[in-house]
């Protein structure tokens, strides 16, 4: 192999391959070399041997395939030990003590042998696949020095990366990438036993805290579900994409922590698949070209909304079905105001005591919509901004919280978010979740009112809505005829001949059904236990009548009339709760 390049002049590509030769072992990507070499493809070596992966605050994130440039089992261990003894520099006795956790996606690249499962390095090691915010919440709940996600996200297929996140639970910043990455330079000669892939099955440091992890993400998420007998009762239907990648098991489970009806999941798309066979590229912040089979499941099964995570689950899309059945995508900046107005509400509704408002901080990267600081402006609480990526806003965090701070949120236009401090990176799992209870919650038709002489005030208007003295209910609503009124409130039911309720009044509750030409019924009514103006809709089409797209736009539209006409929600100051 010495003269092999020879013609090509250039003794360093020839020093490089050599080396790399002599220190590989694995049979595959040896011989994927060694035709390279024999075919004279000097441009393609080049590809692979001319320089070596940049280790940054990122990690690491390449192609999969031979040579210094790409992600393969020797430059994995070549990494490895580089991060080893690097974090024995930073942690000694204690990094025997402490250890580090590993997980990995499903990503595999058949040509080269290589898999996030074969990088994987056993210390606390995922037994199977995981999302990557599995990873820095395990480093903060196990008290572990480090820990590495073995995922390319959403980069095309034959990409993967190695990710890593420090002690504190937020991925590196500087000076760790240029203390690793000189570490790496200086121990790239595999030690004997890194090829040892044996002790996978026996070695006594090998723990896999796949189901202590499991159980404590699910039971922590759930600090964010506030409204759980809503979430029972809800009839919201919703779809959830996992695009080939690890999200779907994750975010069922994660829906069944809050008692979410399960969302629908993409057949073609729930499994894991490294080839992405239904996609372009694997990722949902392209849109509705990745979302296409999300759509056609959702109109078939009749939801209204699709969930989708990338592939390693850290990242959340979401997209809703407009009144004229198109679909609209979210973007990241949209999608971060509504998360984080939701979980504001959140807080407030579980911290009477607003004094602690001063204590919150909600982040956002500075790319990023600044609606957060909008809302922080009015609300009381802090927001800050930081450089782009979640290692800023993570590290940011960690340093709040170590003040006694309370970190609400974070997002970055990526379509990241990070909704509390459990994980200190983005997290589409959670996120997803938190999303489902959002939705379920503002699919429930209802205001909300502290004031009874408002709500007074508000019946009474619909029981004297022309004449101020005499008993004069509306006669039509959004151009449709009312055809009969029920109140039973005072007892009134004008389709009874005598104009009395055969149902039970209670004057100490208030209750009126409108009946409208069209078919459509609309029930107003207080609830008895919390200060909600709930209003029930429906609309019975005329035998025959079968066109649904029609029968769907012309309830909406009788629902915007009510809302608009009946309950008056800005004259009232109402806080409206409807689909």
């Amino acid at each position: 192999m010495e003269n092999v390049l020879s013609s090509t002049g250039d003794s360093k590509l020839d020093q490089a391959i050599n080396q790399w030769l002599q220190f590989d072992k694995n049979p595959q990507t040896v011989a994927l070399v060694q035709g390279l070499v024999k075919e004279g493809a000097v441009g393609e070596l080049w590809r692979c041997f001319g320089s070596r992966m940049e280790f940054g605050t990122a990690g690491l994130r390449a192609a999969m395939g031979p040579g210094i440039s790409c992600m393969n089992d020797l430059t994995i261990i070549q990494t490895t030990q580089g991060f080893c003894k690097y974090l024995e520099q930073c942690f000694g006795q204690s990094l025997k003590e402490r250890g580090v956790v590993v997980g990995f996606d499903a990503r595999a690249h058949p040509p080269s042998g290589g898999s996030s499962r074969r990088f994987a390095i056993p210390v606390h090691l995922f037994c199977d696949i995981t999302p990557t915010p599995f990873v820095p919440f395990a480093v903060s709940h196990l008290g572990l020095c480090a820990g590495v996600m073995v995922t390319a996200s959403h980069n095309p297929k034959q990409d993967n990366g190695y990710k890593v996140y420090w002690e504190n639970g937020a991925q590196i910043v500087p000076p760790h990438d240029k203390g690793i990455s000189v570490a790496i330079e200086a121990n790239l000669e595999p030690w004997p036993e890194s090829w040892d892939i044996t002790s996978l099955s026996h070695s006594p440091l090998l723990k896999d805290p796949f189901q202590d992890i499991h159980t404590e993400y699910y039971r922590t998420i759930q600090q964010h579900c506030h409204h759980r007998d809503i979430n029972k009762s809800s009839e919201v239907k919703i779809v959830h994409t996992s695009v080939h990648g690890v999200g779907h098991a994750f975010v069922q489970s994660a829906f069944k922590a809050f008692d979410l009806r399960p969302p629908y999941a993409v057949e073609e798309q729930k499994d894991p698949d490294p080839e992405f066979p239904t996609v372009k590229y694997p990722n949902p912040e392209e849109g509705k070209g990745v979302l296409t089979l999300s759509f056609a499941l959702a109109e078939r099964e009749g939801a209204t909304v699709v969930l989708a995570n990338d592939p390693d689950a850290d990242r959340l899309a979401v997209a809703e079905q407009q009144k004229g059945g198109q679909w609209r995508v979210f973007s990241g900046n949209e999608l971060g105001a509504l998360l984080g107005w939701w979980v504001y509400q959140c807080w407030k509704q579980t911290n009477p005591d607003q004094s602690t408002v001063k204590s919150v901080y909600m982040l956002a990267s500075t790319v990023s919509s600044k609606i957060l600081r909008a809302i922080a402006l009015k609300e009381g609480f802090h927001f800050e901004e930081t450089l782009t990526g979640f290692k800023w806003m993570g590290n940011r965090a960690r340093e709040l919280l170590d003040q006694n701070k309370i970190v609400l949120f974070a997002f970055e236009e990526a379509i990241g978010y990070m909704c509390g401090s459990a994980v200190l990176d983005k997290d589409g799992v959670s996120a997803a979740a938190i999303a489902g209870e959002m939705t379920s919650y503002l699919a429930n038709s209802y205001f909300i009112c502290h004031d009874q002489a408002v709500i007074r005030a508000m019946f009474d208007r619909l029981r004297h809505y022309d004449n101020q003295e005499d008993v004069s209910y509306p006669r039509q609503c959004g151009g449709v005829a009312i055809t009969a009124v029920r109140d039973l409130t005072t007892g009134y039911d004008s389709s009874q001949a005598d104009n009395k309720a055969v149902l039970p009044s209670s004057p100490s509750s208030q209750m009126i059904t409108f009946s409208f030409s069209n078919g459509g019924v609309a029930t107003m009514r207080t609830s008895g236990t919390e200060p909600k103006i709930k209003y029930y809709t429906e609309l019975c089409a005329a035998p025959g009548n079968s066109d649904v797209k029609g029968l769907q736009k012309e309830l909406d539209d009788l629902v915007y009339a009510i809302v608009e006409d009946f309950f008056q929600p800005q004259k009232n100051n109402l806080l409206s709760k409807p689909e």
